[in-house]
């Protein structure tokens, strides 16, 4: 009997789903207790008085955690027990440190992640066995290139900050970019799987071949640049940097050659320097990454002045000043992290991040099927290089792409889309453990 079949029939969670369940339960309580005393302190740093919405602000996070973990309980018990514990302490934080900012972008926020949780759930529930969706590759990669037009359609699309990377449908405005990102990389999992051994082989060119023949490359290599124009086309030169990186390690990860990670660097590099050289936005984020002081009262300038300020303890939450720094509840909401909870926050923050990403890659490693082990190393890749991008830009080691910081942030289409992200992660773990027992018991 298949382990999906044995799922389908309520077969009993083993010893290791029961533990990491339990570890999980016991890692959502700290997390809320952490969200909810920070909520707490960044009152009281403001007011000097426990916020009257401290029982209700309790109550929702309560319900909407738990009831996810239900879910995780209900429809995959044996999967990963630390990966949804760390995302809750994540948007937790971000969404004290939100309504510490803006309480109105908070309001939003909760929705968000309401509607986050709910996608989550059902991609659980929908999703009940991830090769499933190998077999349709072809209809992820034409979803995926619908979602990136999307924004350039006249009377849909919206321009916000100079990107016009937005869709609006009466009140509601969402970032199509973001669930694109998944459908390709579901196409580039599925693609490779199938083409892995041809594209490992070198055969063209035949005076000195380098490169696998361009009739097993060349579908995914069109795919990957018409997404790249496009969002060219909309100025999203955040997101084009994020598809490059994951079809880059996606292809990596399934031939083996190094060879391409260092043509695509030689490749990113020619196509930074256009970037460069063609785009005005992207002139001056390069000239304030190289002379942050020649913009006081910019981004970088203002964010050390915030990080220096928080030391390595940091001012407290509610007693620091992040509101100087432009468009800090989404680009710079590190750089209040690091100002009100210091060099000590900052570092946890970073720490989370390596645990889901190490979490992830275990994922992928343990992983039977090839199709299940490169989509783990996909999704884990966006998850990681998202975070990278944008503290890199944070701390000035990059220059500013506009990428915002995973489940913290504000934004609702990046959380939404992240938590489908973390659902499918949750359901490989899940298969991988049930397949396993499977084996063993056969």
């Amino acid at each position: 009997m298949s382990a999906v079949a044995q799922a389908r029939r309520g077969a009993p969670v083993s010893s290791l789903g029961q533990s990491r369940r339990r570890v999980e339960l016991g890692l959502l309580i700290l997390a809320i207790a952490i969200t909810g005393g920070a909520y707490t302190l960044a009152s009281l740093g403001q007011t000097s008085s426990v916020p009257a919405n401290i029982g209700p602000f309790f109550a929702i996070i309560t319900a909407l955690f738990f009831a996810a973990h239900l879910a995780i309980r209900r429809l995959a018990p044996e999967a990963d027990g630390l990966l949804f514990p760390l995302v809750a302490l994540l948007n937790g934080i971000g969404y004290v440190f939100i309504a510490r900012l803006d309480p109105k972008l908070a309001d939003n926020q909760a929705t968000w992640t309401f509607v986050g949780i709910a996608a989550f759930v059902l991609t659980l529930a929908f999703v009940r066995r991830i090769r499933d969706l190998e077999r349709y590759r072809y209809t992820f990669l034409a979803l995926g290139l619908v979602l990136l037009v999307l924004p350039l359609i006249p009377g849909l699309g919206v321009t916000i900050n100079g990107a016009k990377i937005w869709v609006g449908v009466g009140p509601v405005s969402f970032q199509p970019g973001e669930f694109a990102k998944i459908a390709f990389a579901l196409f580039f999992a599925s693609y490779l799987v199938e083409k892995r051994e041809l594209l490992s082989m070198a055969t063209w060119p035949k005076f000195r071949p380098m490169l696998p023949d361009l009739k097993h490359l060349g579908p995914v290599l069109l795919a990957w640049g018409i997404a790249i124009l496009v969002m060219t086309a909309q100025k999203d030169l955040g997101s084009s940097l994020l598809l490059f990186a994951l079809f880059m390690a996606m292809l990596w990860v399934a031939t083996g050659k190094v060879a391409y990670p260092v043509s695509g660097a030689i490749l990113f590099g020619t196509a930074a320097y256009g970037a460069w050289t063609q785009f005005a936005h992207v002139q001056k984020r390069v000239s304030q990454w190289m002379d942050p002081w020649g913009d006081i009262g910019g981004q970088l300038s203002e964010t050390w002045y915030a990080l220096a300020w928080g030391g390595v303890a940091g001012t407290g939450i509610g007693l620091g000043r992040p509101n100087k720094i432009p468009y800090v509840e989404s680009d710079f909401i590190f750089a209040a992290i690091g100002e009100e909870l210091g060099l000590l926050g900052g570092t946890a923050i970073l720490i989370a991040y390596l645990l889901i990403v190490g979490s992830g890659l275990k994922i992928a490693v343990q992983a039977e099927h090839s199709f299940e082990k490169l989509l783990a190393a996909g999704l884990t890749a966006l998850i990681g290089m998202q975070a990278f991008v944008i503290l890199a830009g944070v701390i000035r080691l990059l220059p500013l792409t506009g990428v915002v910081l995973p489940f913290v942030s504000y934004g609702g289409s990046a959380l939404v889309a992240n938590y489908v992200l973390l659902a499918l992660l949750l359901r490989i773990s899940d298969g991988t453990t049930r397949a396993r027992r499977t084996a063993r018991t056969a």
